[in-house]
């Protein structure tokens, strides 16, 4: 439960962090002609606390701020008075290729403030805390500071991806050298993670291209046209890699059972064509080895040896004929 403030100091250009003492500090100079931001990173609160700030104290529309406390909703841009309001899904630090875990993350972006608002670490929040605390800027863009805080969200999406992108090479090499059912299970868990990637990244550009709209006089006059179309480019890209890994996903996975296919129809026709050569050899034993009294073969001297040789002969045929039409 962490509540976390930047900004710079308007008198010295002194880059401040703490924690509500600045809040009020910010508030009480608001009006003044300096250009004093300010940006408030709040994650984890309990939830009537974080209401009681986010609505009564910095004056945030009380739907947008349910919306951000929702632990299940769509990323979408809503313009509200005197603010943007973004919703994201961002990784978990610990994400993998196979287990995207995603945090809420809402931004709340106005001429003044930046409110990033998480229920669990964000990494690309921490990112841009980093960055602005190893190398101040002369004063907090908060416009400028949202976009990076995307950026940094897109290029983890981005990372994994290309790293899943490597592993489905190996996994199409090893199918053909080593198949197992462990790299089945392995193909189904990236196909999941591959359709929810999808589909929060098809809300991803419809929030990005109302933003678009929304930011439009904003954007130009700060000049950040290119910052914004950088993002939404990679925001794109990122949906875009998505659905494309998603269905090479899904074809080595019909190449995996088409292969287990194959080699069972190749054991399959082997045991075919053994069970075809000894039904024969079977019928002859099993004619010869009844115990009838008066069977004339069973006086021949060399009976046993012509049997033999039947049997060698029907076996050499079947083995020949099965060789002639390449069934073997």
């Amino acid at each position: 439960m962490t509540i976390r403030v930047v900004c710079i100091d308007p008198e010295t250009g002194d880059l401040e962090q703490g924690g509500l003492e600045l809040v009020t500090a910010w508030q009480g100079r608001r009006d003044r002609p300096d250009g004093s931001r300010i940006w408030i990173d709040l994650c984890d609160l309990e939830p009537v606390e974080e209401r009681a700030l986010m609505c009564d104290r910095l004056g945030l529309h009380p739907n947008a701020v349910m919306d951000a406390q929702r632990d299940r909703h769509p990323p979408k841009a809503e313009q509200f008075a005197g603010y943007l309001f973004l919703l994201l899904r961002g990784l978990d630090p610990e994400s993998s290729r196979s287990d995207l875990r995603t945090v809420q993350l809402a931004v709340f972006v106005g001429e003044d403030f930046l409110v990033t608002r998480h229920s669990g670490p964000s990494a690309s929040v921490e990112g841009a805390w980093r960055e602005i605390s190893a190398d101040p800027p002369a004063r907090l863009d908060t416009l400028r500071l949202a976009l990076r805080i995307a950026r940094l969200m897109t290029d983890r999406y981005l990372s994994l991806l290309f790293d899943l992108e490597s592993r489905l090479d190996e996994i199409e090499d090893e199918m053909l050298t080593r198949p197992q059912d462990a790299l089945l299970t392995e193909l189904s868990d990236y196909k999941r993670e591959l359709t929810r990637l999808r589909r929060n990244f098809t809300y991803h550009n419809q929030a990005f291209v109302s933003a678009r709209t929304l930011l439009a006089d904003r954007l130009r006059a700060d000049g950040l046209v290119h910052d914004f179309n950088d993002v939404a480019e990679q925001v794109d890209r990122v949906g875009s890699l998505a659905e494309l890994y998603y269905d090479l996903a899904s074809d080595l996975l019909q190449t995996y059972v088409s292969l287990a296919s194959h080699r069972l129809n190749g054991i399959m026709k082997i045991l075919t064509i053994v069970t075809a050569i000894f039904v024969p050899l079977s019928f002859l034993a099993g004619l010869y080895g009844m115990n009838f009294e008066y069977m004339p073969e069973l006086g021949q001297r060399y009976g046993y040896f012509m049997l033999l040789g039947v049997m060698a002969a029907i076996a050499a045929v079947l083995l020949y004929v099965f060789r002639r039409r390449q069934w073997l």
